[in-house]
């Protein structure tokens, strides 16, 4: 009975996948899949970004003449530079972080590393983001897209997802702020400090480079915010 139902199994893989690897036969589909909808966002961020001009240019019409909008835009304008809404330059750090050139085959089959090993993670993005800011950070971008309160760093298979732009690595991450202060941030922090470990035993890339003068932009997506609760 067994190996009748394994024999069902293995004919039905068979005639599905028609010669070929169902498994490879998705990659093509998926990869098409995240470029049509790059494309449909892209599209949508720039009819976005439109609209908010054209609510930023009544509201200026209404200050004019409305004293309670003006107050109301006075306050907004205070805190846009705190919320990033503004570009900011001066000294600062970019670390860059870049997946192995290396393959598992490379290795001796002995200390061979697993493919997940070879590549960036979520978890090294965030942690030199996490050090940068508690190196004392007072803007900062990922592949020149401003990291702001609300931001989510995820990473889908080896590429990174960030406002609903996807970025193949290496991932670069700039901040400004004072460059020894987050230099010793990023030496303290034990997830940099694993990563370049693996640099130097998978040939993982890690750089570090000091900015005597570089300007990160104004962020410029949505600022809806889905919840929010006043910190302790």
């Amino acid at each position: 009975m067994i190996a009748l139902a394994a024999g069902l199994l293995f004919t039905t893989s068979a005639t599905t996948a028609d010669g070929t690897a169902l498994r490879d036969d998705r990659r093509p589909q998926v990869a098409q899949l995240i470029a049509d909808k790059r494309v449909r966002l892209d599209a949508r961020e720039q009819t976005a970004a439109k609209l908010r001009s054209a609510v930023d240019q009544d509201t200026a019409r209404l200050a004019e003449v409305g004293g309670p909008v003006k107050r109301a835009r006075d306050s907004a304008d205070a805190l846009r530079s705190p919320a990033g809404f503004t570009a900011l330059q001066g000294p600062g750090v970019t670390v860059s972080l870049d997946d192995s050139s290396r393959r598992s085959n490379d290795f001796a089959a002995a200390n061979a590393p697993d493919n997940d090993d070879l590549v960036v993670h979520q978890g090294d993005v965030q942690a030199v983001v996490n050090a940068l800011w508690a190196g004392g950070a007072e803007a900062m971008s990922i592949m020149e897209v401003r990291v702001i309160s609300t931001s989510a760093v995820r990473c889908v298979g080896n590429t990174l997802l960030l406002h609903g732009q996807v970025f193949s690595p290496p991932f670069r991450i700039t901040a400004i702020g004072e460059p020894t202060a987050m230099h010793h941030a990023l030496e303290s922090a034990e997830g940099v400090r694993q990563f370049r470990d693996a640099v130097a035993d998978f040939g993982l890339g890690y750089t570090e480079t000091v900015e005597r003068n570089v300007t990160v932009r104004a962020y410029d997506g949505s600022s809806d915010l889905r919840s929010a609760r006043v910190a302790g």
